[in-house]
């Protein structure tokens, strides 16, 4: 096929969530322009559609390009989700969990209902939607389940700690269910993914208190933020390295996505916990250990920014 990516699958059906923009709206028009019949789930299909189809020319009714209205934080809706996934067409060969949301903050900043939401979407949500496909594709005896992790996922990074969590939880889920699933003939495949341009940054809410004992750190991580901005490739790329992985045949494989992404995969399984973290900290420019232990701040309890009330009076 014209444009095909080397090693890539034979098109099947392939199930994308979060495909209403970003690395999910990339990968599901790289995926239908390749022959792939592209089940585009996302919380708002009626616009997120229209977006697929002024990119890929798809027209309306197309059997190819099948959206889906579900929530990843609404169990109810997932089940739904599913029934509809199975009634379009029957076990999808490959499933994409690539819908996650996030949020900035220190540990003590993050709102607790936060960390609830982002472990909803990003590790509970692919699970049940898993459970919920899983019959169908074990008893068609194929398909593959594609996780898409992060450089968060691999290594804990501070500011994100609690998106850094799900996706570590979600890498460790999915490891776990290859060894499952693998005498069925399935597989699963993890995607450790760099920097890309996507408007993730303007949906992130900021709980970053900017007069808050963690100062330092938020403005050292906001300094950086351009210069990794300047180096992020388009999502166009991703999109390349998802088609290639949906290729892969044994029961578990784990590829990184971006150069920034394999530094970070290769540097944490060569170097020890203690030094890649210095080496992390002294790249973003972090204050190092100790510099704040003797600040007025010591030993004051944080209140987090997003939770604190109004004095008006």
């Amino acid at each position: 096929m014209n444009g095909a990516d080397p090693m890539a699958a034979e098109p099947g059906s392939v199930v994308v969530t979060g495909a209403s923009r970003g690395l999910g709206l990339a990968s599901a028009a790289h995926l239908y322009r390749l022959g792939w019949t592209v089940v585009a789930v996302m919380r708002s299909p009626d616009s997120g559609v229209e977006r697929l189809r002024e990119l890929t020319g798809a027209q309306p009714g197309d059997s190819r390009l099948v959206a889906v209205r579900m929530d990843l934080d609404d169990r109810d809706s997932i089940a739904r989700g599913a029934a509809e996934v199975v009634e379009a067409v029957g076990a999808p060969d490959v499933v994409v969990h690539n819908a996650g949301v996030a949020g900035v903050g220190a540990v003590e900043e993050m709102p607790t209902a936060v960390y609830d939401q982002i472990f909803s979407t990003n590790l509970f949500g692919p699970i049940l939607l898993t459970k919920a496909l899983l019959p169908a594709m074990r008893a068609a005896g194929r398909g593959r389940i594609v996780v898409v992790s992060s450089q968060g996922g691999v290594s804990g990074m501070p500011g994100i700690s609690a998106y850094s969590a799900a996706k570590g939880a979600l890498e460790r889920w999915a490891e776990a269910l290859a060894p499952e699933i693998a005498p069925f003939g399935l597989g699963v495949s993890v995607l450790v993914t760099g920097t890309f341009k996507t408007d993730i940054l303007e949906l992130t809410t900021s709980y970053a208190d900017p007069d808050g004992p963690y100062a330092a750190m938020h403005e050292a991580l906001e300094a950086m933020e351009p210069r990794v901005q300047r180096l992020a490739a388009r999502p166009e790329r991703f999109a390349h390295g998802l088609s290639k992985a949906l290729g892969d045949t044994a029961p578990f494989a784990r590829h990184a996505v971006g150069p920034d992404a394999h530094v970070v995969l290769v540097a944490s399984r060569v170097l020890p916990t203690w030094l890649f973290q210095r080496l992390v900290g002294r790249a973003l420019g972090l204050p190092r250990p100790g510099s704040l232990q003797h600040g007025p701040e010591r030993f004051a309890p944080v209140t987090p920014y997003s939770e604190r009330g109004t004095n008006d009076g």
